[in-house]
């Protein structure tokens, strides 16, 4: 087999009980064959239109040759680095597959001036610009393709012969390429941004930074048989239970990388659960946790732990309650699609939609209309201004971040959003575990502004039991975007401010702190996570 699964305690339980249910409706059968009937009445026409994503590795084979000659063309031209500009399920996907394969590919999911300016600037003489984007209108990476068309005609080099777009075929995006002369892949239509890890959006840019995609996308067809059979040992049917089956449900789910081969995985799978079960109240969570992370020692009834390993185990050494899985990277890809789609049947919810990821967009493009600066602190603390909502915010640093975890309930958790430049600034990565640390509670850690296209769902639609934490710095030098009337700075500002506002009118505590000095203020905040 190309994935297997071995779980036990309340994971096993679910499975056993569950998944005879799931083989008696013929779920998986529904399924592979396009049954958009199975999520309810009102899920029936977006379902129809979304799930592409069964066949998609099939179907996305055709492409492999035209990438691979388009690698080797570029090569010759020597062009031998790939820069993506894309967000959520149009970057993370590539950046798992190409991790996995040690090969380089400059991944650009963000408009934190230095991260932008750091991919402008490294090799660009070298460089080839995958923008993918389903419908053309993502702001970000319209942003980021401006700013690299920009810079590749400052440095004489024709932008058509370096940019390559990815997109849905008639959309915005597509059919401005197609006029300005750039190559243009087409993804297929009917399926989402998060479930697109096996087409055009996943395949192209990995394919064209190194990786054998023919390879992957047949690990994923050897799959497929494996989760179309309606039986009790079906492994996507098993998966969904487990994380989505539980009584009472562990709406947290630990993903912890364990001896595995594969790269990332929990930052894909992360989006794409959390946007895919997160609303009308409910969802699973994604936590996604270091080995020796401190929620896994806490006995939390609410957490349910799935290891990613090498090779599966029996079931007798499976520590209690979890849940070990393994496979092919192409196999683990198409099988957390599948088991996702199940386990939105599980909880009653439309697994295809996000209904709520819209609000931030919409606020945060209302600052960038107004460019107001930004409101006043209402505390500054040696160099670090503090923002929040009602009953957050007192008179110091110590204080405020005391107020904001004491809103934290039993079955809650946290959530910290770093508005900075993720490669350059790893270190605030080391505040999630401190602040389980201090508060015996999962906290996940999200870089700003991509999480947005990926757990921003759940924390506006999902179980209304977070508190989050927003981590801004000042640029010491912002970056214009071509043709937009602001910069990259103060869309990230916005975005970071449109996102507040909208957690705070769902009723979400919001603490947000900008650090003149990045290195001192996380000090500072480790210090007071340690406590």
């Amino acid at each position: 087999m190309t994935f297997t699964i071995t779980a036990s305690g309340a994971a096993l339980e679910a499975i056993e009980r569950i998944v005879p249910q799931l083989v008696v409706d013929g779920v998986a059968g529904r399924l592979v064959s396009g049954d958009a009937t199975l999520w309810g009445e009102a899920a029936e026409p977006e379902a129809s239109i979304r799930l592409g994503w069964v066949e998609a590795a099939a179907s996305t084979r055709g492409l492999v040759d035209d990438i691979e000659a388009l690698r080797k063309q570029l090569r010759q031209h020597g062009v031998d680095r790939i820069a993506l500009a894309g967000m959520g399920g149009s970057s993370l996907a590539p950046e798992v597959i190409t991790r996995t394969a040690g090969v380089n590919l400059t991944v650009l999911d963000s408009t934190e001036p230095g991260q932008v300016r750091r991919a402008l600037r490294d090799g660009l003489q070298r460089t080839a610009l995958v923008v993918s984007s389903k419908s053309g209108s993502t702001l970000e990476t319209d942003s980021q393709r401006r700013a690299f068309e920009a810079a590749y005609r400052d440095a004489g080099i024709d932008p058509t012969e370096r940019i390559i777009v990815v997109t849905d075929p008639g959309s915005p995006l597509d059919q401005d390429a197609r006029r300005a002369g750039y190559r243009v892949f087409n993804a297929d239509p009917n399926v989402g941004g998060r479930y697109s890890a096996l087409t055009a959006f996943g395949i192209v840019p990995s394919g064209l930074a190194g990786v054998d995609v023919r390879e992957l996308l047949d690990e994923a067809v050897a799959a497929l048989p494996e989760i179309s059979e309606d039986a009790d040992d079906n492994p996507g049917l098993m998966l969904a239970a487990a994380i989505a089956g539980t009584r009472p449900l562990r709406d947290k789910l630990g993903i912890v990388a364990d001896g595995t081969h594969i790269v990332g995985l929990g930052d894909w799978a992360e989006q794409l659960i959390a946007e895919s079960t997160g609303k009308d109240g409910v969802g699973i969570l994604p936590v996604v946790l270091e080995k020796s992370a401190p929620e896994l020692s806490a006995d939390l009834p609410d957490l349910q732990v799935v290891r990613l390993v090498g090779s599966a185990r029996e079931a007798s050494h499976v520590e209690h309650g979890e849940v070990e899985v393994a496979g092919t990277l192409g196999a683990q890809l198409l099988v957390w699609e599948f088991a996702t789609a199940v386990a939105g049947r599980l909880l009653g919810i439309n697994p295809f939609d996000q209904p709520d990821v819209e609000s931030a967009k919409v606020a945060a493009r209302g600052l960038l209309d107004a460019l107001e600066p930004q409101r006043p602190a209402d505390v500054v603390d040696a160099g670090i201004e503090v923002r929040g909502t009602a009953g957050v915010v007192r008179d110091s640093l110590e204080a405020s971040v005391d107020a904001l975890l004491a809103q934290l309930g039993e079955g809650g958790y946290v959530a910290v959003h770093a508005y900075l430049d993720r490669i350059g600034q790893p270190r605030f990565e080391r505040l999630r575990a401190a602040l389980a640390a201090r508060t015996g509670r999962p906290v996940t850690f999200g870089w700003g502004p991509r999480f947005l296209h990926s757990t921003g769902q759940y924390h506006k639609g999902g179980t209304p039991n977070g508190v989050f934490l927003q981590l801004l710095g000042q640029p010491h030098e912002d970056l214009e975007i071509p043709g937009r009337p602001f910069t990259f700075g103060q869309l990230l500002q916005a975005q970071a401010s449109g996102d507040a506002s909208v957690l705070a009118e769902h009723g979400r505590p919001v603490l947000s702190l900008t650090l003149s000095d990045l290195d001192e203020g996380l000090d500072r905040l480790l210090a007071l996570a340690g406590r």
